[in-house]
């Protein structure tokens, strides 16, 4: 592939691409999507080059140049990227919105297609891109459930954090394994967590919640809730 087809000039001829095909809202969206793609293209996913290509990108740093990943690399690194993309950047980095978060999955799916059509990618390359466009359709619905648990915490009652023995309090990343109507089980045997019917109606086993847990008086509360993550 040309060294003059980089991951700056793909990703600028997919839009120029879409341009005609969607709403100017739509294409707003698309566009910030892409943005953010860059942002986290540049920032992350040098940790995927080999090691005379990382020589080329930590030179071009060393240099001031933060961009420098999506102007020297090509368009192979784009769907591989995906999982850190949205297992990742679009969870912990990014404060989005609801339409946002859909805009994204949407995106990578028209991304990863047009990408190979285009003779840019693999058909593996393409899947991959693929798989991660679909599990990536969830961000939205993980969004809503992590500020539906953050407001349950406002119900937790007050207590002495001294008072607590240390295995009545858990602050961890902890895996859903099982959902009833007003309930989540965490890996570990940790739970039940009362929530509401709204909130267990969102979850899906396999989700895994950054959560600070208190158990007090045999009753499990939710006390500090960050990401959940869906991927």
């Amino acid at each position: 592939m040309s060294q003059d087809v980089t991951i700056d000039t793909v990703l600028e001829a997919f839009l120029d691409d879409q341009q005609s095909r969607v709403s100017a809202r739509t294409m707003r969206n698309y566009a910030d999507v892409i943005v953010l793609l860059r942002h986290s293209l540049n920032g992350y996913a040098y940790q995927s080059l080999e090691e005379t290509d990382m020589g080329r990108f930590q030179e071009a740093l060393n240099a001031g140049d933060y961009e420098a990943f999506c102007r020297l690399f090509g368009p192979e690194h784009i769907t591989e990227h995906f999982g850190e993309f949205f297992g990742y950047f679009m969870v912990k980095k990014v404060l989005a919105s609801q339409e946002l978060l859909r805009s994204s999955a949407t995106v990578a799916k028209k991304l990863a297609t047009w990408l190979y059509e285009h003779g840019y990618v693999s058909t593996e390359e393409r899947d991959l891109g693929l798989d991660w466009a679909r599990a990536a359709r969830d961000l939205p619905r993980a969004e809503h459930l992590a500020n539906l648990l953050y407001r349950q915490c406002s119900k937790a009652p007050v207590f002495n954090l001294n008072a607590i023995d240390s295995g009545d309090i858990i602050e961890d990343r902890l895996m859903i394994e099982r959902v009833e109507p007003g309930a989540l089980y965490f890996a570990g045997g940790i739970g039940p967590l009362a929530v509401s019917e709204e909130a267990s109606a969102l979850a899906k086993i396999g989700w895994e919640v950054y959560l600070t847990l208190a158990r007090i008086a045999g009753t499990w509360w939710a006390i500090e809730v960050g990401n959940v993550y869906a991927m």
